[in-house]
C-alpha cells in the first residue's frame, strides 16, 4: 500500500492512503536516504510504501520504502551538529511567519531560513503577523523589512490572525498546494491556522512575558487536510536555524540579489569579502543591497550558527 505521512512521533507514523484510510505505521529496519544523516529518516509529507500486519488483534503498517522527494526543508539537529532534522518533505509553499516583537524575529533568522528554502527550491512567502497590535513605529519597521524582501523578489503579506486581515489572501495562495507554516514559537502559527480553518482547533498558548518568547504548543510536525483544496503542515516553533551542507562558494547563489551580481565580479570565485572589483560590495556601497542581508551572508560563510544549539525543538 502507498500513502503520505501525516504525522511523525518519533517511532510511529500516521500514514494516509489516497482512499483516505489512515494507518499507524512503524519503520522496517534502518533507512539511509542518499547520504542524508538525519535524526528522522521519515518526515511529514513523505510518500511511503507499507504493508499491513496484525499483532495482538491490532492492525498496523510496516514502512519498507520511501519515494524520492521533490524537495524537503532541513535544519541542523540540536545535539548532533553533523546531523540534520528534516522539518517536512514534498512541499509546494512555505509561509515564514515573522513578528517584530513579542517575540522578535531577527533578520539573520529570516535570511538563514530563506537560504535553506532557496537551496531546496521551495517557494517562500513572508507573513508579517500581528500587524493589528503594532504602533506606528513598529508598522514602519514592517514596511521597511517588506520593502527589502520584495525588492529581492519575495512575496510579503501583512496579516492579523486576530482581526482576519489578509487571511483570504493567504488562503488564495494555499489553493491546490501543500503549505508549511513555520517561524519562532509565539509568532502565531497555530492562531493563524485556526483562523484559516477553525475546525482544526490547534492548541495555542500565551507568550511568556518574562522572556518575550513563545511557548512550544506544537510538539511534532503534522499535516492537515483543509475544507478547501489545500493541505497544511504545522511545525514546531524554531528558535535557531543552523544552515547545513553548504560550501562557502555556493552560499551567495542562494541570496538572489548576490547571485544576480556575481557575473560582474572580477573573479569568478569571488566571495565578496576582500576581493578587488567586487560587484556585490559596490552594490552594497550604493545601497542597492541591504546591509542586513550582506551581514547574514557573512555570518553564514564564516560559520556563525546563530545560537541554534540553544533550541529545544528536538526533544522528540
Amino acid at each position: 500500500m502507498t500513502g503520505r505521512v501525516y504525522k511523525s512521533t518519533g517511532s510511529w507514523y500516521t500514514v494516509k492512503t489516497q482512499l483516505g484510510e489512515t494507518y499507524q505505521c512503524r519503520i522496517k529496519g534502518k533507512f539511509r536516504i542518499k547520504g542524508i544523516k538525519s535524526t528522522n529518516p521519515i518526515a511529514v509529507g513523505d510518500i511511503v510504501d507499507f504493508e499491513l500486519e496484525t499483532y495482538n488483534n491490532q492492525e498496523s503498517g510496516v514502512i519498507y520504502n520511501i519515494h524520492d522527494r521533490s524537495n524537503y526543508i532541513v535544519r541542523k539537529s540540536v545535539n548532533l551538529s553533523k546531523q540534520t532534522h528534516i522539518i517536512a518533505a514534498n512541499i509546494d509553499l512555505v509561509f515564514l511567519m515573522i513578528t517584530i516583537n513579542n517575540p522578535p524575529t531577527l533578520t539573520s533568522f529570516i535570511d538563514r531560513f530563506l537560504v535553506t528554502a532557496e537551496a531546496y527550491s521551495i517557494k517562500t512567502v513572508l507573513l508579517f503577523n500581528k500587524i493589528d497590535a503594532y504602533d506606528s513605529d513598529t508598522l514602519n519597521e514592517v514596511k521597511y523589512l517588506a520593502h527589502i524582501y520584495r525588492k529581492i523578489g519575495y512575496e510579503c503579506i501583512g496579516v492579523s490572525a486576530v482581526s482576519g486581515k489578509n487571511v483570504e489572501k493567504v488562503k488564495a495562495a494555499m489553493l491546490g498546494n501543500v503549505s508549511v507554516f513555520s517561524g519562532h514559537s509565539g509568532v502565531g502559527k497555530s492562531t493563524l491556522i485556526n483562523t484559516i480553518e477553525p475546525s482544526l482547533n490547534i492548541k495555542t498558548k500565551e507568550i511568556s512575558t518574562q522572556h518575550s518568547q513563545g511557548q512550544h504548543t506544537t510538539t511534532f510536525a503534522e499535516m492537515f487536510d483543509l475544507s478547501f483544496d489545500a493541505k497544511i503542515i504545522d511545525t514546531p516553533g524554531i528558535k535557531g536555524f543552523g544552515v547545513v551542507d553548504m560550501e562557502k562558494e555556493e552560499v551567495g547563489d542562494y541570496f538572489p540579489e548576490i547571485f544576480k551580481l556575481k557575473q560582474d565580479c572580477k573573479f569568478n570565485n569571488c566571495l565578496h569579502i576582500k576581493e578587488p572589483n567586487c560587484a556585490v560590495k559596490k552594490a552594497l556601497d550604493n545601497d542597492e543591497i541591504a546591509f542586513s542581508r550582506y551581514r547574514s551572508y557573512l555570518q553564514i560563510i564564516e560559520g556563525e550558527d546563530e545560537h541554534y544549539r540553544t533550541d529545544n525543538w528536538d526533544k522528540e
